[in-house]
């Protein structure tokens, strides 16, 4: 039988909280979607470890994932973005993310 995730993560230091507390939780508030959206889109290729890691400096980074603030992001914060190395930089998923909060 497979190990799941539910299996391993209630004992780790950064999966633990995040699966007791968010995983498998239906969302409604514009900013925590916005969240698991930025977050889901940026950890293709990586693992969830990495990016919850890296969840405040993208907290940061994305004005505390405020949806319509992120809608307004223009050319001076796409560079502050790219330059973050905080985060996970993609020269391509910046305008995405831009174009999705503004839906």
């Amino acid at each position: 039988m497979a190990t799941t995730y539910c299996d391993i993560a209630p004992t780790h230091e950064w999966h633990g909280p995040y699966h007791d507390t968010e995983y498998g939780f239906p969302l409604e508030d514009d900013a925590a979607l916005f969240e698991r959206l930025v977050l889901e889109i940026n950890q293709a290729g990586l693992s969830w470890l990495t990016i919850l890691k890296k969840r405040e400096a993208f907290r940061r980074a994305y004005d505390g994932f405020d949806p319509e603030g992120v809608a307004r992001y223009g050319a001076r914060e796409r560079r502050r973005l790219r330059a973050n190395a905080g985060i996970v930089r993609n020269r391509l998923w910046s305008p995405g993310l831009r174009r999705s909060a503004v839906r």
